[in-house]
């Protein structure tokens, strides 16, 4: 079926099977009514014909085997024009009737009682047994009437039902249209809603009620929630985007410009070994944040469940940090219980987590740094502990956001990626990063699944 047609949309699919549904029902009703008006009709004729029989036998006289007519008068003549009555077979009286009627009375007589239809004159006949006062037989009573008048009342009652039943199917048609337009127009309000939006119309939802009262008022009030969820994801992802160019665009401008420094003129090997420090230490730097955006993309697209070391993570962590501790001229200590502890999470993923966090604090401490590795519940933690001036209360959660940066940042390098990569990284493997205030400094508590 070609797009554009009635029967693609729902409401013209409802219409139709509404229709169906009364048309079928309808006609079942009309049948019936036809079926048993018929019935009826037969019933009150064989009735009638009985009756007839019956009043005449009344005026009858059998006395020593032969028929005598009494009290006619006073009696229906009208009734009385289809009686026959046959004394054995010789008729002893007898209506004008036409030659089919004649012949289908004469197959009637001296037989049991039964009704026959006359098909040719339309007419239906009742014989029944004339008896004496001993029980026998004498002769034959045969009614008959004209079948003509319950036809016509039958004919027109059914094309009564008929126009009935398509005037109440034409009123059924408007009304259920009427309704699945009213009942539908939200769903083609919100359809002409969602054609005219963008990419970038994050805040425009579909105007439902505040309190969702049918079917439709709620997948509205669903979606409007789906949306909410999506724009701030996008934002987030927008805002993440944007945050991670300029994180990327420090160390790679930084690289470029010791390459053209040290490709302006003729320096000494050392130089050039300095430019190639500085290099390496800002392609690392961008390595590290790439990898960690790669491993975060990896494990929310398909979440993996591995194993590692807790302690080993501590230590491989403790080393790649050590750098930063040495430069700064702090100390940073490492503790951790003597029995093993296994994480529920890849190594990799762990130490993508943690490192951040550990660099952090050794960039704000004053002397001293500390991760404590311990168990609680069926979560391990890692306790990162420094001396530094620690957080204002404002700062708790904003530091996490991609780009923000503490008041005791300024005067340090870096865009504010390191803590928002970790914990989304944690998230994505079922962990979490939060900010604990020791009082004297900061500590983060970096808590992962156990394993």
């Amino acid at each position: 079926m070609r797009k554009g047609r009635p029967l693609r949309s729902v409401r013209a699919r409802l219409l139709v099977a509404v229709l169906v549904s009364v048309t079928l029902g309808l006609a079942a009703a009309t049948l019936g009514f036809d079926l048993l008006l018929a019935h009826t009709t037969s019933n009150n004729i064989d009735t009638l014909l009985r009756q007839r029989v019956q009043s005449e036998r009344s005026l009858l006289t059998v006395k020593d085997g032969a028929i005598a007519i009494s009290g006619r008068d006073g009696v229906d003549s009208s009734a009385d024009s289809r009686i026959w009555i046959f004394d054995g077979r010789k008729p002893i009286e007898r209506p004008v009737a036409e030659a089919a009627t004649v012949a289908a009375v004469s197959r009637l007589v001296g037989g049991p009682a039964r009704f026959i239809n006359v098909h040719e004159t339309d007419e239906q006949l009742y014989a029944a047994p004339l008896l004496d006062e001993a029980g026998v037989r004498v002769g034959t009573i045969v009614a008959g009437v004209s079948n003509a008048p319950y036809e016509e009342t039958r004919r027109a009652a059914v094309v009564g039902s008929l126009a009935f039943a398509a005037l109440l199917l034409a009123i059924v048609a408007v009304a259920a249209w009427w309704l699945l337009k009213a009942a539908l127009r939200p769903v083609a309000a919100m359809t002409e809603q969602a054609a005219a939006w963008s990419e970038n119309d994050l805040e425009r939802r579909f105007e439902v009620p505040d309190e969702p009262y049918d079917e439709l008022t709620r997948l509205g009030s669903t979606l409007n929630g789906l949306l909410d969820r999506l724009g701030a994801s996008l934002r987030h992802e927008r805002r993440f985007s944007a945050e991670l160019s300029h994180e990327l665009r420090t160390p790679l401008s930084k690289v470029i410009v010791e390459a053209e420094i040290a490709l302006r003129r003729e320096r000494s090997s050392s130089d050039y070994r300095d430019a190639l420090d500085a290099t390496l230490r800002n392609a690392q730097h961008m390595t590290r944040i790439v990898e960690t955006l790669v491993a975060v993309a990896q494990q929310e697209a398909a979440p993996t469940r591995g194993t590692a070391d807790a302690l080993e993570i501590l230590e491989q962590t403790a080393t790649a940090s050590s750098g930063i501790a040495e430069a700064r001229q702090i100390s940073l200590l490492t503790h951790h219980p003597s029995t093993p502890i296994r994480l529920g999470v890849d190594g990799d993923i762990a130490e993508r987590v943690l490192q951040p966090v550990v660099d952090n604090a050794c960039r704000y401490a004053r002397t001293e740094v500390q991760v404590a590795l311990e168990t609680r519940g069926n979560r391990v933690r890692y306790v990162v502990s420094d001396d530094g001036a620690g957080l204002h209360p404002s700062e708790v959660e904003a530091i996490f956001e991609p780009g923000i940066r503490g008041t005791a940042s300024q005067g340090t390098q870096g865009a504010g990626l390191g803590l928002a990569l970790a914990r989304r990284l944690a998230h994505a493997a079922s962990g979490e990063v939060t900010y604990e205030g020791n009082g004297r400094g900061a500590t983060f508590v970096v808590s992962l699944p156990a394993a």
